[in-house]
């Protein structure tokens, strides 16, 4: 029988470090993302050596030449380490989350594991929530062929919401072409920034890379979340499978003993490239499995963020 009640984590179980197949459970977007925020932000406090504190959207680490009546004395007892007191109008970061709705995000590998869409959504959700907390700004673009949905960017707790039901309104469908809805991005985008891309990157290599250095050149920051589906790292173990693709239809049949080790190859082999291909350029990529914790994209965001120049 349905229920509206929301399952809550076992209180010795952080949200952030839930499964999404559990995380599926415990109830819309809005919870979801405000229990993985706090679960991960608590994690932080609780590992001071990290670089970070639960005081993160306040704090920073201090540099040479700041005003040491800024330092805060009480971080310091705790970790060691030095912090000053970042206030609301130093944080001015403008951000923009651009995420995949093609037909090829609605995909997942077993029934009880949700789509790499609603993992997308669920991520967007939870960084924009560490973003307005900081006091920055944030907008959000989504795409397929071309940009289906965009909110500007703003501040506060309002606009979270705002963003939250467009996420949650977001439909996969039509097919990808992230070089033309990338350089749409960049013709839209007047003022510089920090732009995320959240996408299973389905999508021709070359063109795309060049629509994310052309956002580079133009002054941004560039982070890029590649989406895999647990299922699209190994096949089966044995059997004859038929593969469709989502967004043409096209179907084939093969033989999984004959091509497993080939096609786990040639999977590793596209994500060397695109390593290579953006990182080389100075642009954060990161692989995010669809069946891990939002912690792992959490921290490689966080990371990500103090390495980019």
């Amino acid at each position: 029988m349905a229920t509206n009640e929301t399952v809550t984590p076992h209180r010795d179980r952080r949200a952030d470090l839930l499964g999404p197949e559990t995380l599926a459970q415990l109830g819309g977007i809005d919870i979801v993302a405000r229990q993985v925020v706090q679960g991960f932000l608590l994690g932080l406090h609780r590992s001071p050596n990290r670089g970070f504190s639960a005081e993160f959207a306040e704090l920073r680490a201090y540099r040479p030449g700041d005003d040491l009546r800024t330092l805060d004395w009480r971080m310091f007892a705790r970790s060691d380490r030095f912090y000053v007191k970042q206030y609301e109008e130093e944080t001015n970061l403008r951000a923009h989350l651009l995420l995949d709705v093609s037909e090829s995000m609605a995909w997942s590998s077993r029934r009880t594991l949700p789509s790499k869409l609603w993992y997308a959504k669920h991520l967007a959700a939870a960084v924009s929530l560490i973003l307005i907390r900081q006091g920055d700004i944030v907008g959000l673009m989504a795409f397929d062929e071309r940009i289906v949905r965009q909110i500007r960017c703003r501040g506060g707790k309002v606009h979270w919401r705002l963003l939250l039901k467009h996420l949650n309104a977001l439909a996969s469908g039509g097919r990808t072409n992230a070089e033309t809805a990338l350089r749409d991005v960049a013709m839209r985008l007047k003022r510089k920034g920090l732009v995320v891309l959240v996408s299973d990157l389905l999508v021709d290599p070359a063109g795309t890379a060049k629509a994310l250095f052309y956002l580079q050149h133009t002054g941004h920051e560039v982070m890029v979340f590649h989406l895999i589906d647990p299922g699209e790292r190994d096949l089966p173990a044995t059997g004859r499978t038929r593969f469709v693709d989502p967004e043409t239809g096209e179907a084939l049949e093969v033989s999984v003993a004959d091509m497993r080790r080939h096609y786990r190859e040639a999977v590793e082999q596209a994500v060397a490239e695109w390593e290579t291909k953006l990182a080389g350029r100075g642009i954060a990529y990161s692989t995010i499995d669809t069946s891990a914790s939002l912690s792992h994209a959490l921290r490689a965001y966080l990371w990500k963020r103090q390495r980019l120049p």
